[in-house]
């Protein structure tokens, strides 16, 4: 038996996506067709989008949706974000030191209009920091780029005190909630953000799905990113992924009716398996433990061991876990989270719980990492 503790990286498919995708894969029907086929279809998407649209507190008109969160990221990060079409070109993109690769690299923003704000020694972001920066800028048109969540270290980040920073200098925020979406309270109202954006596959849906949403229907894009039929409202042009939609779609659905219940029962499951590092390794130092996290999430360094080593030595003892990002084509790299921390080793090794993990999938990592830390010990004692 093998324990995945990688919910970060990817959540296993839940049972209700893969219902709602094999029904929509026996339908036939392009959204776009205006035969009963078409319509059918079309009223699928709509439901699906009204759904997402009305949990993170926005309407149905205000969604977009994309093939995944990088996308949206894509999408989303331009000068061209207005209010009125008589808006000048956002000046700068003010971006957390902590954010995922696809949205450090700025996209259709220059590179020398891209900023980062430091984090604190917890992995949050520093708000002195972002008040000097507004404060240094305040001539320019600002937009803010800020996770809900980091991916790394399950840092829940201060959007909603960084969003009325930024609006008092009347700038934007967009907020990637592709971590904590379905897992804390993750709405316009709860972040301040002008725009969220998040995955499916993050959620137990499929991969391939995702969103971009706006606070209100003032806000839009000049320029879309991909441009053709004119689908999504002419924000996003491509045929809709049906299946993956609605799979999308159910999997948000039980995501945000079990939200409680499992932060509840992860913060749990979180608290064992930290007990069951130190327990073997009692010099591990677990990150953002300062700070709010997710409650599935944990990572942790030990001393004297390499987080890649580690992760190796747990994966041949049946344990999935990750040492942070996961979109980096299966490389193990240094860290930009955990150096933008201030921290000399940029590894660590993160646990990530989900909806199919149980108990007896905790215990089994104590077993392993036991063994593992015995065997890793007993060489550097030899040494």
């Amino acid at each position: 038996m093998r324990a995945y503790l990688d919910h970060n990286a990817t959540t296993p498919l839940r049972p209700q996506a893969r219902t709602a995708m094999l029904a929509a894969m026996e339908a036939v029907g392009n959204p776009s067709s205006v035969h009963a086929e078409g319509r059918a279809a079309r009223s699928a998407v709509e439901t699906a989008r009204a759904q997402i649209a009305a949990g993170i507190g926005t309407s149905a008109k205000n969604l977009v949706f994309t093939s995944g969160a990088t996308e949206a990221a894509n999408l989303i990060l331009t000068p061209f974000l207005q209010r009125s079409r008589d808006d000048a070109p956002l000046d700068l993109l003010l971006a957390g030191a902590g954010e995922h690769a696809a949205v450090l690299q700025g996209h259709r923003f220059q590179r020398d209009k891209v900023e980062s704000v430091p984090l604190t020694p917890d992995g949050t972001l520093s708000l002195e920091a972002l008040s000097g920066l507004l404060q240094c800028n305040k001539n320019r048109r600002i937009l803010l780029a800020l996770q809900a969540a980091n991916n790394e270290t399950g840092a829940v980040q201060p959007t909603r005190a960084a969003a009325e920073l930024v609006h008092a200098a009347g700038g934007l925020m967009i907020c990637d909630a592709t971590q904590a979406v379905g897992r804390i309270e993750t709405t316009f109202a709860a972040t301040g953000a002008d725009a969220l954006f998040f995955s499916s596959h993050k959620l137990g849906g499929p991969a391939g799905a995702g969103a971009l949403a706006f606070s209100d229907e003032s806000l839009h894009i000049k320029e879309a990113l991909l441009r053709g039929g004119g689908q999504e409202g002419g924000r996003r042009a491509g045929t809709e992924n049906l299946p993956a939609i609605l799979g999308f779609a159910a999997a948000f659905a039980v995501a945000r009716e079990t939200m409680a219940g499992e932060a509840e029962r992860l913060g749990r499951l979180r608290g064992l398996l930290e007990e069951k590092v130190k327990e073997s390794w009692p010099e591990s130092v677990f990150l953002s433990a300062a700070a709010p996290r997710l409650p599935n999430t944990s990572a942790f360094q030990t001393t004297g061991g390499k987080a890649h080593t580690l992760l190796m030595a747990l994966d041949m003892e049946g344990i999935a876990l990750s040492t942070g990002s996961a979109c980096s084509s299966g490389k193990v790299r240094r860290s930009h989270v955990l150096a933008a921390m201030g921290l000399e080793e940029t590894e660590a090794v993160r646990a990530s719980l989900g909806w199919s993990t149980t108990q007896e999938h905790v215990e089994l990592f104590g077993i392993a990492f036991a063994r593992v830390a015995k065997r890793i010990r007993a060489r550097r004692t030899a040494a």
